[in-house]
């Protein structure tokens, strides 16, 4: 019987931005105010929400929810990311790298759920706002909650579980800045057509079934929108209803382009540049988006500002936080 020369990879080799090494301290210095605006700001949404009686309804639930899984989603690409920047190459075992990428699907799939039922929420409340506190109880809202977790956590297994199954025998390196799926499959010398199969069908079903979701919400809300009687209430309803969905779209968009229909034609450097916007644009987005923009959380956070400088005796001006 010949003897196969084969060497079992048990870590992996992240190559990160190799080709931009001259701009690693620009990259480090932007990724880490990226990650540090997104973490603070949506820990400012989960307290004011949390404090605020005003905020406990259904579509700040799902916003506090959306926000506390942000900070998870990001945490679980962007130290890392930063790490290899410092190090210029970072190494990462084959079990952690596993790890990372069952959190990174079960996140993904979980805020895939979660900002269709935001849009679901906003449906409701503007085409059936005299029904919106049965259709839309706390109970059900608590459901839909439980739901999208649930789906997460249930779709992160298998991609997971398949990766694991591979056989790896060498190169060692993956030419990506996290154990994203594609790049995963490139360096592994088994037959990984089912499973490319299975993520591919896996992925369509996620993110179809999320766009479509939200796309149809937004149509349905249209016609309600038009009927508002004031032009300043239409205006700020399309503005939500078009940044909601302009956010899922830069998110399904550029995910569909990696798993649905993976660019192989395209160099990993773009495919890099198209991961950062799912990885980290989009989690910078929501606080922006969902509390920036709001005025109702802007009036909670200036009421809840009064309140802490109140305590320490600092006089705050009324044009705080204002616009």
């Amino acid at each position: 019987m010949e003897s196969q020369n084969v060497s079992i990879v048990t870590e992996f080799q992240l190559l990160g931005f190799q080709n931009v090494l001259e701009w690693w301290t620009l990259l480090f210095a932007i990724f880490l105010f990226i990650y540090f605006l997104t973490v603070t700001g949506n820990i400012v949404i989960i307290t004011v929400v949390s404090q605020d009686q005003q905020l406990h309804s259904p579509m700040y639930t799902f916003l506090k929810h959306l926000s506390f899984l942000e900070i998870w989603y990001t945490s679980t690409i962007v130290p890392l990311l930063l790490a290899n920047l410092l190090s210029q190459g970072q190494a990462i075992s084959f079990p952690d790298c596993i790890a990372q990428l069952y959190f990174f699907v079960f996140f993904g799939a979980t805020k895939c759920f979660l900002l269709a039922m935001m849009a679901y929420g906003w449906y409701l409340a503007i085409f059936s706002p005299l029904h919106y506190s049965f259709l839309m109880s706390p109970e059900i809202c608590t459901k839909l909650v439980a739901i999208s977790w649930l789906i997460g956590i249930s779709t992160g297994f298998l991609p997971s579980l398949m990766i694991s199954k591979l056989d790896f025998c060498g190169p060692n390196q993956i030419n990506h800045f996290f154990c994203d799926l594609p790049p995963l499959m490139q360096p592994s010398c088994s037959n990984v057509y089912i499973t490319e199969m299975v993520i591919c069908t896996l992925s369509t079903a996620v993110l179809c079934i999320c766009f479509f979701l939200t796309l149809v919400s937004c149509v349905f809300i249209v016609p309600s929108i038009v009927r508002i009687p004031s032009a300043s209430g239409r205006v700020k309803t399309f503005a939500t209803c078009g940044s909601h969905l302009a956010v899922v779209t830069i998110y399904c968009g550029t995910t569909v382009s990696m798993y649905v229909c993976p660019n192989l034609h395209l160099s990993p450097e773009i495919n890099k540049i198209i991961s950062v916007f799912y990885t980290v644009v989009t989690s910078l987005l929501n606080p922006v988006i969902y509390s920036l923009r709001n005025k109702d959380f802007k009036d909670a956070v200036r009421k809840a500002v009064r309140r802490t400088c109140g305590i320490y005796g600092v006089r705050v001006k009324s044009g705080f936080f204002t616009g």
